[in-house]
């Protein structure tokens, strides 16, 4: 038996139809027998995550593009402080104007099982009124994490995509985002971040689309291939595995447990609905029963003209004005009721054509799936995003 997933609406595996009746507002996909995935590709170790780090420091050296004094005073307070690790006091109540420098917040993602001493990618955005941090250079700034501790050093000399022009007259041209840049390896590593896959006992592996028949698969899939009772389904998103307590072992373990196919399970039949695009997908097993719709549109047309009034040749009286005169008309297409819907429910072919004959705009069409939901006759879950 074909087996077809109505999740893979959105993935290449699909093969989606644009709708000529709706323009690209309606997009309905008509789902392909599904093939077995990695596991490597819909699992993921419970435990093993990266962490966000986040930090605040000085970027110099800029083209007086920096902050400026009056509107940024925590930039000259930061730099005070800076220079007065190094011996430099500047006088009380002194506060030089500084173009070349910006407060920047520093943010990082710290990948699973990153050690001390190896560099990940960083972001630095300005927090103040810099201009832009094209060619400046960001001061040495710890990187911490949720628990306020250090992980990572930041320093390096910065990468902007974007750049602006100003001119005297208050006419200014930007390209892209010059406030925001990255530096490639920019931080450095200080503090590895404990993960439970170095401990003993068993792995749990997270299904990356909850599904009680693919958690089941799954297992079953493990148990054939290793040995009867080394995966225990939890529930719908963790499968329980028992691994080797050597580390060693374990990495061998995994490496040929991720390439092990399973075939997902189906998912529940889902319509889902861009309320912002109008863009709608309806996956290959959403049902509609028998209903009969009408859906008509009251149009309300309102313009004005304006009228020359003026009095007539040779006239001692009177003087031109200008009259306005507003006419509103109102139009209501007559839509005829049709049925829509079996006692088995049509299929997804069915539905599209059905949807095609009516003519509606996008916006109507959003209108009619959440009537039909209401009436409880569309066998299907209406998500709104």
């Amino acid at each position: 038996m074909t087996n077809y997933s109505p999740v893979r609406t959105l993935i290449l595996r699909l093969k989606c139809l644009r709708l000529p009746g709706l323009m690209a507002a309606l997009l309905l996909c008509a789902a392909l027998p599904v093939a077995a995935e990695r596991l490597k590709d819909i699992t993921s170790i419970a435990g093993v995550r990266s962490n966000h780090l986040v930090g605040y420091g000085l970027v110099i050296g800029l083209d007086g593009s920096g902050d400026s004094t009056n509107s940024a005073p925590f930039t000259v307070q930061s730099l005070k402080s800076m220079l007065a690790k190094f011996g430099v006091v500047v006088p009380p109540g002194v506060n030089p104007s500084l173009k070349n420098v910006a407060a920047v917040m520093v943010h990082a993602e710290l990948p699973p099982f990153a050690k001390p001493g190896q560099t990940i990618d960083i972001t630095v955005s300005s927090i103040a009124n810099a201009k832009s941090l094209r060619g400046g250079s960001l001061l040495m700034a710890p990187l911490k994490g949720a628990d306020g501790q250090t992980y990572a050093i930041a320093q390096g000399n910065m990468v902007v995509g974007g750049f602006g022009a100003e001119g005297g007259d208050g006419s200014s041209v930007t390209v892209n985002i010059p406030s925001v840049g990255r530096i490639p390896n920019g931080a450095t590593v200080e503090r590895e971040v404990p993960t439970p896959f170095s401990q003993p006992g068993p792995l749990v592996l997270n299904l990356k689309n909850p599904d009680f028949t693919t958690a089941m698969r799954v297992a079953e899939k493990i148990n054939a291939v290793v040995g009867e009772g080394t995966a225990l389904p939890i529930d719908s998103s963790s499968v329980q595995v028992q691994s080797p307590a050597n580390s060693g072992q374990k990495v061998a373990f995994l490496a040929m447990l991720q390439a092990i196919e399973v075939t997902p399970g189906e998912a529940p039949a889902r319509v889902i609905v861009n309320a912002r695009t109008g863009t709608i997908v309806i996956d290959s097993h959403v049902r509609v029963m028998p209903v009969a719709v009408s859906h008509g549109s009251l149009t309300v047309s309102v313009s004005e003209s304006f009228d020359v009034s003026q009095p007539g040749p040779f006239s001692r009286r009177g003087n031109t004005v200008v009259a306005p005169s507003t006419e509103v008309a109102i139009t209501q297409e007559n839509n005829p009721m049709f049925l829509l819907g079996s006692e088995t429910g049509i299929s997804l072919e069915e539905l599209v054509r059905a949807v095609n004959n009516v003519g509606a705009a996008p916006g109507d069409i959003v209108s009619i799936l959440e009537a039909i939901k209401q009436a409880g006759a569309l066998r299907a879950e209406l998500i709104v995003i």
